[in-house]
């Protein structure tokens, strides 16, 4: 693998985080895909009832006391397929800009719904608190405006060049 040339070295790069940042996803949708509490155990409903508790933006309280609790398992049911299939895609290469923007809504979503610091923290306070949804946020970004299916892609392989 030669990374003499500084574009190959960047498309190498993006498709090792595009990779690794897939596999993440295909372990945590596999647990709630194969596993029965996070879907028909309350495992979802548990999460969401402590993003109440503990950490939402104000305005996303009545999203998720009136639209996503009422509707627990279907959605349960989206976040868990949803994870697997954003995770898959990411590690095969395939359809990855369309898993991106699907990750970026997701992370988006968990962070106005878990990662409030309070109505009284400073600025840079609200960036500490989000760095667990904000970093993969920025990943998918990084999916979007990159090429990352230019290495390591079933895409590449099937038709000869990365295109989105």
């Amino acid at each position: 693998m030669s990374f003499n040339r500084p574009e190959r070295a960047n498309s190498t790069g993006i498709a090792v985080l595009r990779i690794s940042v897939g596999a993440l996803f295909i372990i945590f949708g596999e647990y709630k895909v194969f596993g029965a509490k996070f879907v028909f155990g309350g495992g979802f409903q548990y999460w969401i009832n402590r993003f109440l508790q503990e950490g939402a933006y104000p305005f996303m309280v009545p999203v998720l006391r009136g639209f996503v609790l009422p509707h627990a398992k279907p959605i349960a049911l989206l976040v868990a397929y949803g994870e697997l299939a954003i995770g898959i895609s990411l590690v095969l290469g395939l359809l990855t800009r369309a898993a991106s923007v699907a990750g970026l809504i997701y992370m988006l979503s968990l962070l106005f719904s878990a990662n409030y610091p309070g109505a009284d923290a400073p600025f840079w306070q609200y960036f500490g608190a989000s760095l667990e949804h904000l970093v993969p946020a920025l990943c998918f970004l990084t999916f979007l405006i990159g090429e990352p299916e230019a290495r390591f892609s079933i895409r590449k392989r099937i038709f000869g060049a990365a295109r989105a």
